[in-house]
């Protein structure tokens, strides 16, 4: 029984045991439930916030564009009216500006049509005075036709109680004024021939050319004219490299020749032109000043030559118009103003020419301004008469006639180109102002220290000129004058005649050009002359 109890007892403990384990599990699901439950609510809660707060924010979102689409349409409402304020004034400041321009219109309407109403009145006052013009035109007509017929009428009358028709009347009168003026003229040329050997006429040119000597005061150098450069055996050498290309083409450019001497650290320019001259010079002188220009001159010789000249023309004539404006001279043609810059570069005897020319100008110019004349023609004529001496290199003849045909072809005034052609007896002398530039050249020349020339040297020159002339058949006598540039040869008139006068005077200067070296040019002239004289008692 006892066993029966425990057994029994231990039935119960396991039936305790596993209800409390049932009751166990039972709990632990009933929790696991509410907890579930709980979490159920809990993610309801959350969805119904996130709901919540999604409509917050789409109702938050709907009031945003709400009021931003109402400020929007408040900017385009703004603009749109600003817009419309603009429109509307701009089309008030055009309405007025239409306003006034119609008022203008207006106004030049009205200016017109009455300008048209002038200009008919005007029309209509034209018309009258032609009818008016017309008229009296055609009574002037009748009038001059009446006193024609009374002109012709009294000349027929007149010719017939002069018995001598009116041309044959004319053409004596006409002879008649003619021999007087030519009688008055004869005249005044015997007074003159007559008066010419008055030394009261001498002593007045004096004075006037005293006194244009005296005011007339400047400082020259006599210059010398260098054609030996000596530039050393280097530049020779670059010279004559490639052929000598350089040499060649200075000497083409320039219209010179350039001799190397035999030790070949020199050069000689050979030739008349100066302006070549010079621009050799000047060329080889910036080589010698600058020898980084050397490889550039070696690379293209003709354009590097021709650069020099180039620079030169523009000296030249910048000279020419300095020489125009220093003598206050209105410019002449700009070949001749060349040609009066080319001057600078030519001497004579070692003086300058366009110093020479200048000076000369001023005293012409003082000599008329005493005598009354015109001082800026004697200026001018003065200025020019040497333009002949810039070309003699390259045209045969004096420089005088030369300078004088120029400045005839390029429009001068007849008596300044003949000044020019006579201030060395070349053609008569037409004005005084040939006589005036004549003298003023001399002036310039004989003036102290203008010129230098070796004594002997000019002496021997006169004693050969008057050697050659006297070396022909017939000869009378022979005169070297003006300085030895030209020389007059008399003749006796029985013995030659006019042909053989003139191979004479080609034989005479072949011959001076053979035998004598001298500077420009020298003139022969020989002179065959018939004199016949009687004497009254």
């Amino acid at each position: 029984m006892h066993r029966h109890q425990g057994v029994g007892y231990a039935a119960i403990m396991w039936i305790a045991i596993l209800a409390g384990a049932a009751v166990a599990v039972i709990a632990a699901l009933l929790a696991r439930r509410a907890a579930a439950a709980e979490a159920a609510r809990a993610a309801r809660r959350v969805v119904e916030a996130a709901r919540a707060e999604s409509a917050a924010l789409l109702e938050a979102a709907r009031l945003e564009a709400a009021a931003h689409g109402r400020a929007t349409e408040t900017a385009a409402r703004s603009e749109v009216l600003e817009a419309r304020t603009a429109a509307d004034e701009a089309l008030g400041r055009a309405e007025a500006t239409v306003e006034r321009r119609d008022d203008r219109v207006a106004r030049a309407e009205a200016e017109l049509a009455a300008q048209g109403d002038a200009l008919e009145q005007r029309d209509a006052q034209v018309a009258d005075g032609q009818r008016e013009l017309q008229s009296r035109r055609d009574r002037a007509q009748g009038i001059e036709r009446d006193a024609e017929r009374k002109r012709a009428g009294a000349r027929s009358e007149l010719e017939t109680r002069a018995g001598i028709a009116a041309p044959e009347l004319i053409g004596q009168l006409a002879k008649a004024w003619i021999d007087d003026a030519r009688a008055r003229a004869a005249a005044a040329v015997r007074t003159v021939d007559a008066t010419a050997a008055d030394p009261a006429h001498d002593r007045e040119a004096r004075r006037v050319m005293e006194i244009a000597a005296a005011r007339y005061q400047h400082h020259y150098l006599t210059e010398r004219s260098a054609s030996n450069l000596r530039i050393g055996a280097e530049l020779v050498a670059a010279m004559l490299d490639s052929g000598g290309a350089l040499h060649a083409a200075l000497e083409r450019v320039a219209g010179v020749q350039l001799q190397v001497n035999d030790e070949r650290d020199a050069i000689r320019l050979d030739g008349l032109d100066g302006v070549g001259k010079e621009m050799a010079r000047r060329a080889i002188g910036k080589l010698i000043k600058k020898p980084e220009t050397l490889d550039d001159a070696r690379k293209d010789p003709d354009a590097w030559a021709a650069k020099a000249r180039d620079h030169l023309q523009q000296e030249i004539r910048a000279l020419g118009k300095r020489a125009f404006q220093t003598l206050g001279l209105p410019k002449a043609h700009p070949e001749i103003v060349e040609l009066v810059g080319a001057l600078n570069f030519r001497t004579s005897y070692t003086q300058n020419q366009w110093w020479h020319a200048v000076e000369a100008s001023y005293l012409a110019g003082m000599m008329a301004a005493e005598l009354g004349l015109d001082e800026k023609l004697a200026r001018r004529a003065t200025l020019m008469h040497d333009i002949g001496k810039a070309l003699t290199h390259k045209i045969e003849g004096s420089h005088a006639v030369i300078g004088a045909d120029i400045a005839r072809r390029l429009g001068e005034s007849e008596l300044v180109a003949n000044a020019i052609g006579a201030h060395h007896a070349d053609e008569p002398c037409n004005s005084v102002y040939a006589h005036l530039v004549a003298a003023s050249d001399a002036m310039s020349g004989a003036r102290p220290g203008a010129r230098r020339e070796l004594a002997e040297g000019f002496t021997a020159k006169i004693e050969d000129l008057e050697r050659i002339g006297m070396s022909r058949r017939g000869v009378a006598f022979a005169h070297a004058v003006h300085g030895g540039r030209e020389l007059r040869v008399y003749v006796r008139e029985r013995e030659v005649d006019d042909l053989t006068v003139v191979e004479m005077s080609t034989d005479i200067a072949n011959q001076i050009a053979e035998e004598m070296t001298f500077p420009g040019q020298i003139k022969v002239t020989v002179i065959r002359a018939f004199e016949a004289a009687a004497t009254a008692n």
